[in-house]
């Protein structure tokens, strides 16, 4: 007995294909203009020693950094566990 997964068997598979991929790219926008926004943030501020500002700036860039890498390798986990399935 084949089993695999058969996206053409559920109606607006390509719907949902063009979603998932446009809040992919609007994630990843979002994440790197937070990681200007955040890396500015932490230059003026550690420029004028306010350190909590800095220290502030400094976890924005690292939580803007992994968004991004989640997003990525949320494409990854998947691609993976559909060649896995396809194989089972």
């Amino acid at each position: 007995m084949d089993v695999f997964p058969d996206f053409g068997a559920v109606r607006g598979a390509a719907d949902l294909q063009s979603i998932v991929g446009a809040m992919l790219m609007i994630v990843l926008i979002i994440s790197v203009l937070m990681m200007i926004i955040s890396g500015v943030t932490w230059a003026l501020a550690a420029a004028n020693g306010n350190f909590q500002t800095a220290s502030r700036g400094r976890v924005g860039l690292w939580v803007a950094c992994g968004s991004a890498a989640l997003a990525g390798a949320g494409v990854a986990w998947v691609n993976f566990l559909l060649g896995v399935g396809s194989t089972l």
